[in-house]
């Protein structure tokens, strides 16, 4: 009777613990990590107004103004590549001594960094060809490269404010009598302003 009442008194002690044992061996839940606090976008699209110094044409006295638009492709939050146009149409007053317009196509690199609040700033490194028409210019398109960078305001987390500058480089000839043998490096000033879609 007391055997019988002992190995009673271990079994349920064996069935009580059981649960416990298995417990033990199921892996606890991973707390989940940082969460991704909204959208993250993979391209973005610019149009703006944009200035061009006119250094490459003799006895220019005023700069060039016109649109200009990009397509870039982010690959996560700080870098991407960015291709962009601008064509530069209308001087900003009348008396140069033609009438100039320049075109550009330049691809390259882009960093971006936030500041504080809405507030970015971007840096980009820029290569290839520009054009310049209406002035005489043999050649008249000419490989063209540069820096520069700028400020974003978002509005929201698809649309923002941009705010850039930067300087190209080129070379065409000083003299169109030159007929295109004697190159002369040049450098314009760019600004421009305009709207950031994400998407």
């Amino acid at each position: 009777m007391k055997r019988n009442l002992f190995v009673s008194l271990l079994a349920v002690i064996a069935a009580a613990l059981l649960p416990l044992a298995a417990s033990c061996q199921i892996a606890p839940e991973r707390t989940p990590g940082p969460q991704q606090t909204g959208p993250l976008y993979k391209w973005e699209a610019y149009v703006g107004f944009t200035y061009t110094s006119l250094n490459q044409v003799n006895q220019s006295r005023y700069g060039l103004e016109g649109v200009s638009a990009s397509v870039t492709r982010d690959f996560g939050k700080y870098f991407g590549v960015t291709a962009e146009g601008a064509d530069f149409f209308k001087a900003l007053k009348a008396g140069n001594p033609v009438n100039a317009t320049v075109d550009q196509v330049l691809v390259g690199p882009v960093v971006h960094v936030d500041i504080v609040w809405h507030i970015s700033a971007f840096g980009h490194a820029l290569l290839g060809a520009e054009h310049t028409g209406g002035a005489g210019e043999i050649p008249n398109i000419s490989f063209a490269g540069g820096g520069g960078g700028g400020a974003e305001y978002s509005i929201n987390s698809r649309l923002s404010v941009r705010a850039s500058g930067d300087k190209i480089y080129s070379s065409f000839v000083e003299d169109p009598n030159h007929l295109g043998y004697s190159p002369h490096m040049r450098s314009n000033a760019r600004a421009g302003f305009g709207v950031v879609y994400r998407f």
